[in-house]
């Protein structure tokens, strides 16, 4: 079989190897004088092994190195690739159908994917939603041609392309101007590898003094976006003596990365003098209470009932069309004052309606 260039070669090796259930990558290359390609081969993603033997891997991963000898060797002559050589032993089991979409080679997003995916975000639609839409769009996440942690780096990309520089340093400025105005303006900025600022965080002085007052109980809220870049905008508010919300500082991030999360919650920690709170409330998100158990070991963790409430309409979505348990549920939300009222209500909630074994509850 013969092709005019290396993109064809290479596309036609991966559609094979897709087919057949395993991924590639490229090998070895041989150039003449003039740094012509003359040689080419495509190995199995399985090819060699990795450096650290050392370390057990206990979850199954379809990229893991086996050692498979399995390759395609182009040859090229007057322009012309021609396969030379083949080898189709693989030493291992080739991926199932349906995790295919999972073999690093085969995954891509593609532009009008990429588009939707764009829109969704800067409509201030969460990226897992849009990849869920897509997916259902497409007939299922096997269709997709593309894993979640995908479109969260392409996002994550796309965002970094987008905070320009004129505008970051305009940020920067505003900041040193408050610092200048009041000697206990705090920030911090977090940059990634290529000095790109990716995490912005800040507080000014009377934040510091109500933290100090009332930072015993905090609630801490990811659901607003801004608007030109999209960053989260993530801000700790207390409650005084008056019971009026306080802000005691705020933050933009690029992700909601359990990397992401630690470094403003260590940041929050320095800013305020490494004070540590007691209570603090979050929706359910399963990187931002991993950073808290890395940062705030110490501090009950809570969800807030808000989100407990909107999360529970779809796995209550039966239910919540009878009167009766939407008032039962509603008082253990917000009508019970102690915690036996509580126990009492919810135990004859479960009895009234049979729910012993209900998962979610």
């Amino acid at each position: 079989m013969e092709v005019c260039n290396e993109v064809q070669a290479y596309n036609l090796c991966n559609s094979y190897a897709l087919k057949k259930g395993f991924s590639i990558r490229k090998g070895n290359i041989q150039r003449d004088a003039k740094n012509n390609i003359r040689q080419r081969d495509y190995l199995c993603s399985k090819q060699g092994f990795y450096d650290d033997l050392c370390e057990v891997k206990t979850v199954h991963q379809l990229d893991t190195r086996t050692g498979c000898r399995a390759l395609i060797r182009f040859t090229v002559d007057d322009g012309v690739w021609k396969i030379s050589h083949i080898n189709s032993d693989h030493n291992h089991e080739f991926a199932k159908l349906e995790e295919r979409q999972f073999l690093k080679s085969g995954r891509k997003i593609q532009k009008a994917h990429a588009n939707v995916m764009s829109s969704m975000v800067e409509a201030g639609i969460r990226p897992t939603k849009s990849y869920s839409y897509l997916a259902k769009e497409v007939g299922g996440y096997e269709n997709v041609g593309f894993t979640k942690k995908d479109c969260l780096n392409y996002l994550h990309r796309k965002k970094e392309e987008l905070i320009e520089g004129g505008d970051a340093q305009s940020l920067i400025n505003h900041f040193k101007h408050k610092q200048a105005e009041d000697p206990n303006f705090f920030y911090s900025v977090q940059v990634d590898q290529c000095t790109r600022m990716m995490n912005f965080f800040w507080r000014d002085g009377r934040s510091k003094l109500d933290y100090d007052c009332f930072g015993d109980v905090l609630c801490f809220d990811t659901t607003f976006r801004t608007n030109k870049y999209n960053l989260i905008c993530a801000p700790f508010v207390g409650v005084n003596h008056h019971w009026k919300n306080v802000l005691l500082d705020c933050a933009f991030l690029l992700d909601e990365s359990t990397k992401s999360f630690v470094w403003l919650f260590e940041t929050f920690l320095e800013s305020m003098g490494n004070k540590h709170l007691i209570t603090i409330f979050t929706d359910e998100d399963k990187a931002m209470a991993n950073a808290i158990e890395i940062v705030f070991p110490q501090t009950r963790h809570r969800l807030c009932t808000w989100h407990i409430a909107k999360n529970a309409t779809q796995p209550l979505a039966g239910l919540y069309t009878n009167p009766e348990f939407s008032n039962y549920f509603n008082k253990c939300f917000y009508g019970c004052f102690s915690e036996s009222e509580f126990e009492d209500t919810w135990d004859h909630m479960i009895k009234t309606f049979k729910l012993e074994n209900h998962s979610w509850l």
